[in-house]
């Protein structure tokens, strides 16, 4: 069963702004087919401000979301399924640019560090939530399209 995905990105030189100069904007917009219409641009720390804009989303920062968003939303899944009841999953994931082999940058590492709080009778051990993250990992699509290690803070790898 094959599901498919759409994002419209465009990006659009302004008025009078040069572009051969490499001094264009790099603001453009990510809408995506439930109507909302996200501002992206490059990351201020790969094309310096004002050619970035800080408000908006960059790839990078993007990545890095979905990676947490996916492992989030999967881990619920379980959770759900063995009737644990979650009130709040909350995650400071950071992604590491690194040089690979032939010196390009590439989001070599992502680490997630998850705060959950649980509530009702029946609370998971530390063991049980480890668990928990490991199958999320292992069920997370954007885990299982990506390279890039993925790391849950407090949980030992498998």
């Amino acid at each position: 069963m094959a599901h498919e995905y759409t994002a419209s990105v465009v990006w659009k030189r302004g008025e009078g702004e040069a572009f051969s100069d490499n001094k264009y904007s790099r603001g453009h917009q990510w809408s995506f087919d439930g109507g909302i219409t996200v501002p992206g641009s490059s990351s201020p720390s790969v094309v310096p401000l004002p050619l970035s804009r800080e408000d908006a989303v960059d790839p990078e920062e993007a990545f890095v979301a979905a990676i947490s968003s996916c492992h989030m939303l999967t881990f619920l899944g379980i959770a759900a399924k063995k009737r644990f009841v979650v009130d709040l999953y909350e995650d400071m994931a950071v992604g590491v640019m690194t040089p690979n082999e032939n010196g390009k940058l590439f989001v070599s590492k992502v680490t997630l560090d998850p705060a959950i709080e649980f509530s009702g009778e029946k609370r998971p051990t530390p063991e049980q939530i480890a668990d928990m993250h490991h199958l999320a990992h292992k069920e997370c699509f954007i885990a299982n399209s990506v390279l890039t290690e993925i790391v849950v803070k407090g949980i030992p790898s498998h």
